[in-house]
């Protein structure tokens, strides 16, 4: 049982960071364009994340049981993977780089059940398509994680920059300050809806962890010499308890609530300068895009789908006022994050084995 309870504190810690880490996905636009304050802003993506993490489990189902085999992973498996996210989360955040929480999750999650199925890298699970359906209706880290994860932030920027230019063509005939009063007081629609999209997507997948290391702790039979108190928490079957979406939900709009204002200033103000107008298109693209992949059980990187529509936004209006060197920026930390946090989740597995606190799992 103190395996699990670690499980589940280190889980929510990331959750926590992810919360922390990604505020600026919410909010940067309505920040950038001064409709709210950081700390207002900040209040309404906690409130807006909350309720959205208590909607769906289709993300949480895909990275409790989607992308590695479930007979390989062990209580150290999931720390190792957890861990790796959660120093990568500390490190972009530090550097004020909007990398991605999400795949800092999935990359040590692949990297440490690959370490610990002793190097063998069937145990993920890479592609499970359906017959007769199209691509996104199929499983693994191909459908579910490696295409989502180039074409949605190509759909953020596609969509951001036809509904922006939509927008001036619409708005044209109006005065700038006219524009401006109306789409400042949208904006706050735009970012609460962009809140619930958000915390709809990512709260999920600290959930799948969770639930994933109760149904494996239920069937090592870890519950048989617990109190009876305790024996809500098992789970004969993978699903994901209602306990433990509010948990998550909560952890997250705690995280949310502490801050991340290195990278508002950078997504909200360096990417692209914004107006009202802007925020608006940026913010509605972002989370449209976030609610139809979270339908689907894609965990999309959120800063990726909200820097890219930030970006179109931008280019509609004009690509020569885009700060292409802070692009760059992210798109280097999109491009390390999966390789840098499986072959650290990978390490600390191995580091953990030779001092004892680790075995390979026992495949059939």
């Amino acid at each position: 049982m103190t395996l699990l309870f670690t499980i589940i504190l280190v889980a929510l810690t990331f959750e926590f960071l992810n919360g922390f880490h990604d505020t600026a996905n919410s909010v940067a636009a309505v920040v950038g364009t001064k409709v709210l304050t950081p700390s207002r802003a900040i209040a309404l993506a906690a409130v807006m994340n909350l309720c959205g993490a208590l909607v769906g489990t289709a993300v949480a189902t895909t990275v409790g049981k989607g992308l590695v085999q479930s007979d390989c992973v062990t209580g150290g498996t999931l720390i190792c993977g957890l861990l790796a996210g959660i120093l990568w989360n500390l490190l972009t955040w530090w550097l004020g780089l909007p990398s991605s929480s999400s795949h800092a999750l999935i990359g040590g999650l692949v990297g440490a059940a690959i370490a610990s199925a002793g190097n063998d890298w069937s145990v993920v699970i890479w592609a499970a398509p359906v017959a007769g359906k199209p691509w996104y209706a199929g499983g693994g880290l191909l459908y579910k994680v490696i295409l989502p994860m180039f074409t949605s932030p190509v759909l953020g920027f596609a969509c951001g920059v036809l509904w922006m230019t939509f927008l001036y063509v619409v708005l044209s005939p109006f005065t700038p300050s006219a524009i401006n009063r109306v789409f400042r007081k949208g904006q706050i629609f735009s970012a609460a809806f962009l809140g619930f999209s958000h915390g709809s997507n990512d709260a999920q997948k600290t959930m799948g962890i969770i639930a994933l290391a109760l149904f494996t702790s239920t069937q090592a039979g870890v519950f048989a010499a617990a109190p009876d108190w305790l024996h809500f928490m098992q789970t004969v079957e993978f699903k994901v308890p209602i306990w433990v979406k509010v948990l998550c939900a909560l952890t997250m709009a705690g995280g949310t609530a502490a801050d991340g204002r290195r990278i508002i200033k950078t997504l909200g103000r360096k990417v692209s300068r914004l107006q009202p107008a802007n925020g608006f298109a940026a913010d509605t693209v972002s989370a449209s895009v976030l609610l139809t992949t979270a339908h689907l059980g894609m965990p999309v990187s959120t800063t990726h789908v909200v820097s890219t529509s930030i970006m179109g936004v931008g280019t509609a209006r004009s690509a020569r006022r885009m700060n292409w060197s802070i692009v760059e920026s992210i798109v280097w930390a999109w491009i390390l994050t999966l390789p840098a946090t499986g072959l650290t989740a990978y390490g600390l597995w191995r580091f953990s084995q030779l001092l004892g606190l680790v075995t390979p799992s026992a495949r059939p």
